[in-house]
């Protein structure tokens, strides 16, 4: 009896060679998978994104911008925050790193003067937690 599995291989692969390569084939490929899921989730240091989700209720960000998983966010002054852990820029032009998002909650005018983004008295370490909500929304 052969074994279906060797008619697809070249006869040039030793026999018990087929399933260990096929074998590795599956480790590779599941360690890829893996190092690109942490690769996509932007690590905010100090950030936890179930604080942020809680801040950007209480600094009422949801007067301005849609915010999924924020109750009461139907603001429609600033963009909806929907997928903001995908997007490249702050504010059209500011790089969207941890650092810079958090630098970006606890003080817009100072990145960029005379953006419509008010100045909401959110300190450092809660913007940290809400750059990590943010993150999490793809």
């Amino acid at each position: 009896m052969r074994n279906h599995f060797a008619r697809s291989v070249p006869r040039s692969v030793p026999f018990y060679a087929r399933p260990l390569g096929v074998l590795g084939l599956c480790v590779a490929l599941a360690a890829c998978s893996e190092q690109g899921e942490r690769d996509m989730k932007p690590a905010v240091a100090g950030g936890d994104p179930a604080r942020g989700q809680g801040l950007m209720a209480q600094y009422q960000c949801t007067a301005c911008h849609a915010i999924p998983g924020v109750p009461g966010a139907a603001g429609n002054a600033g963009p909806p925050l929907d997928g903001f852990g995908r997007r490249s820029y702050i504010a059209g032009g500011i790089p969207n790193t941890p650092g810079a998002l958090a630098r970006w909650l606890d003080n817009p005018q100072s990145m960029k003067p005379g953006t419509p983004m008010p100045d909401l008295g959110v300190s450092l370490e809660e913007a940290r937690h809400m750059a990590a909500y943010l993150a999490t929304l793809r």
